[in-house]
């Protein structure tokens, strides 16, 4: 999607706004800024008239919540929110991020070179479990990628905790590694081997719930990452958002972004109440739980070398552009 006028963005997708924060349900398509050839959020607005300052980004082939600081006062108030080095400290409490991922098991391997990025992972019926978290460590792949750092073959899973790791002596030497934990909960199970799964990236890694899922045997439908030819958007929604009102009185903002309706009709039978009903509540629940068990042991290996992909460098708010 590349929308030509920012007035029309922002009142279709506008989902909370006050005087210093604007909250967006960006559409798949369409990148949040630093686009180098297609035009993306901040710049549909800059050239409306708006400044806006990302608090955070998803990918382009993402859709859902994204928010932005409409006055830079404020960026730094929450953009320090995403640091768990912050958020560790005493009283500090870290950003809450769940996202709706449509997976399928692929059963069969693809070629060996795919194989070698994470894609065609062999998986057979019932191999996912209801909730599980996936404690792999990444690190940069082949053609600025992103893949787990250790062969794929290592990945080992424990249906006790349901837990994937790899042991620390087949991790990656010689390159950058980054300890990632994603936490998941299903929350509807479809026909063909579709599932509706609420994730939370409990560190906040380039690509990270994308790379996870894949290596794990259960890529996201039409991710165009590990999909030569993906029929459709890939079925990632960044669902919700919880954060302290850090630029105002300091209560717990919650934040929350529909799917879009070309994400619901990629997935036939799905119950149109069943992000409020009863069940997902409870698969809610439970992924918080899983999550801040998580959140107090995600040592793993520890970081080597670099900067983490995507997460743990502090970024220059984008300024003004100079005339093209």
């Amino acid at each position: 999607m590349q929308p030509q006028s920012w007035d029309l963005l922002r009142a279709a997708s506008t989902i909370y706004e006050d005087d210093s924060v604007l909250a967006l349900n960006k559409p798949a398509g369409l990148s949040v800024t630093g686009e180098r050839h297609d035009t993306d959020v901040v710049d549909l607005a800059r050239q409306a008239g708006d400044e806006l300052w990302p608090a955070h980004r998803i990918d382009k082939a993402t859709s859902g919540v994204v928010l932005f600081a409409r006055v830079l006062a404020a960026h730094g108030g929450i953009t320090r929110q995403f640091n768990p080095a912050v958020t560790r400290r005493p009283g500090g409490r870290p950003v809450g991020k769940v996202y709706l991922a449509v997976v399928r098991c692929r059963a069969a391997a693809a070629s060996a070179s795919d194989a070698a990025d994470g894609a065609g992972i062999d998986c057979g019926p019932g191999d996912l479990p209801g909730g599980g978290t996936i404690d792999l460590p990444l690190g940069p792949g082949r053609k600025g990628r992103i893949r787990v750092a250790a062969p794929r073959e290592s990945i080992r899973f424990d249906p006790g905790a349901a837990c994937w790791t790899v042991p620390t002596a087949e991790v990656t030497v010689g390159k950058a590694v980054y300890p990632s934990v994603t936490t998941f909960e299903t929350l509807w199970q479809g026909p063909g081997g579709l599932r509706l799964l609420a994730v939370t990236p409990v560190t906040g890694r380039r690509h990270q719930i994308r790379v996870h899922l894949a290596w794990i045997g259960h890529a996201i439908v039409g991710d165009p990452l590990f999909e030569r030819e993906p029929a459709g958007r890939a079925l990632l929604h960044a669902w919700r958002l919880s954060l302290d009102a850090s630029w105002s009185d300091g209560r717990r903002l919650e934040l929350a972004a529909e799917p879009d309706a070309d994400f619901l009709a990629a997935v036939p039978g799905l119950p149109g109440s069943l992000l409020s009903s009863p069940s997902a509540s409870e698969a809610l629940a439970r992924l918080d739980a899983r999550t801040a068990a998580a959140g107090t042991g995600t040592g793993g290996p520890p970081a080597t070398g670099g900067s983490a992909p995507g997460a743990g460098r502090r970024r220059r708010p984008p300024g003004p552009r100079r005339p093209r």
